[in-house]
């Protein structure tokens, strides 16, 4: 059974019930109401009806009946002590039995529905006394016809109410559960297409008034697709890059491999040559390795105490060896700081951003390291004056896999796979800390890492804040 015929069964098996036990109880209540009233009617007449009897020196009982106004659809009897009937109203006829015979042996006042001549009559019994003595009966009784009738016409009512209901509740529950589940059939077909075309360019159609949770469903599922597609194309778009670099240097190593094995010799620029290339390789291998454990939360760090400062130093040697005094490299601001950190990983880190500025930065251009403390955070600062980043791919600069436009490096060879970044992103994340982009067309970039001085009290002050506090410091400065 589908998932619409079970909501529709439950819509409808819950209206059902509701109005079932509305109508219960409404015919409950007016049946209640109509039997009070016949009761009411029943004791107002036989207190009229006593008023009327008199007791003669014989003890017989005397009634005036034309002083009392018969109404037709009301009997009464009066039976004396002795169980012999005295007084009978003119309607009964010659009926010699009592209207409700049980009643009779009762010592007090009792309301008793009887059945006799096939019709319904509710009869009031009252003992008669005199001077607390017993002398007959009173029956009065009234024709429950219009009773009847009226419940009748009710139970009518609430079932044709019953069955309208239910056929109503079927038929709406039915449109409305469609209509409520009509994007999860649609998400059914397109995940089926999905799965038998490959095709992740396709989307869930919602309306833009839609705010409820299926519309968010529908959101996120449409997300997760385009997720799912970047991912795949940048994926698609890394194999078919690592394919490409990985058939250069195993094609260097084979034909070195061969021309040895020809010759029956080697030579010191072959082995050189065969383990440059490997090293390669191996780089390739270590990052693809080393993101694998960072996006899973297994990145093994050795923390300890760490001098940024002097880290900071040796990233700079490291990097005029890079740019091969083709840059302006500077150190700016140092003030000293300590955190507690893994030292190689911060220096990967920060030579990962420092060879980028000398990559994507031209010659003569100037490339500044600077380090802030900021209360309880360290900033470091790296900023060239390369080209930029353009805007669209700001979004993407941490993607796994992803790489820029090469157009922006002063040398195309020097473009890596994609892995530098996001690898430092997750360094930075698992440290607690985060890192901030900032770029303004041929103007440069700056990349500020923050990082908190301590691994077992980690800030919660917002670093939006510190980067407006700082701005506004070097306004004044």
């Amino acid at each position: 059974m589908s998932l619409r015929h079970r909501l529709t069964l439950i819509y409808t098996g819950l209206l059902s019930g509701v109005v079932l036990l509305l109508s219960i109880v409404v015919y409950a209540l007016v049946s209640v109401v109509m039997v009070n009233q016949v009761d009411d009617r029943l004791v107002l007449t036989s207190e009229r009806i006593i008023g009327e009897l008199q007791v003669l020196p014989t003890d017989q009982m005397d009634f005036r009946l034309d002083a009392f106004n018969i109404i037709e659809e009301i009997y009464f009897q009066v039976w004396s002590r002795a169980g012999q009937l005295v007084i009978q109203s003119e309607n009964l006829e010659d009926l010699d039995q009592p209207l409700d015979t049980t009643a009779m042996a009762q010592d007090s006042s009792v309301f008793r529905n009887v059945d006799f001549n096939e019709r319904n009559f509710r009869v009031l019994t009252i003992p008669l006394t005199l001077d607390d003595e017993a002398f007959g009966l009173l029956q009065v009784g009234l024709d429950l016809v219009v009773l009847n009738q009226t419940q009748s016409l009710l139970q009518i009512v609430f079932v044709i109410s019953a069955l309208f209901a239910v056929i109503v509740a079927g038929v709406v529950g039915w449109v409305v559960t469609g209509q409520a589940l009509e994007p999860l059939e649609m998400m059914a077909r397109i995940t089926k297409q999905i799965t038998s075309t490959d095709d992740l360019s396709q989307r869930i159609p919602v309306h833009a008034d839609r705010h409820d949770e299926i519309g968010a469903l529908v959101l996120t599922f449409n997300q997760t697709l385009v997720r799912l597609e970047r991912l795949f194309n940048a994926q698609r778009r890394f194999l078919a890059d690592v394919s490409h670099e990985l058939r250069t240097p195993l094609t260097v190593i084979k034909g070195n491999v061969g021309l040895m094995r020809i010759t029956k010799t080697y030579d010191h620029e072959s082995l050189n040559s065969i383990e440059a290339e490997v090293d390669r390789l191996t780089r390739l291998v270590r990052d693809l390795l080393l993101m694998a454990q960072a996006e899973t939360g297994k990145l093994p760090l050795m923390v300890e105490p760490v001098e940024v400062d002097d880290l900071l130093f040796e990233v700079y040697e490291q990097m005029e060896v890079l740019s091969e005094g083709k840059h302006d490299i500077r150190i700016g601001n140092i003030e000293p700081a300590i955190v507690t950190a893994d030292r190689d990983r911060l220096k990967q880190v920060f030579l990962n951003l420092g060879s980028n500025a000398v990559n994507y930065t031209p010659a003569g251009g100037k490339i500044i390291l600077s380090l802030y403390v900021r209360e309880n955070w360290v900033q470091v600062i790296v900023s060239d004056e390369g080209r930029g980043i353009p805007k669209e791919e700001l979004g993407r600069l941490f993607e796994r896999f992803y790489r820029g436009d090469k157009s922006r490096s002063r040398h195309e060879d020097t473009v890596g796979f994609g892995l530098g970044l996001p690898i430092a992103y997750w360094i930075v994340r698992n440290h607690g800390g985060r890192i901030d982009v900032e770029t303004a067309g041929d103007k440069g970039t700056t990349f500020s890492v923050w990082l908190p001085k301590s691994q077992a009290e980690i800030p919660t002050r917002p670093m939006d804040k510190i980067r407006k506090n700082r701005k506004a410091q070097e306004k004044r400065d």
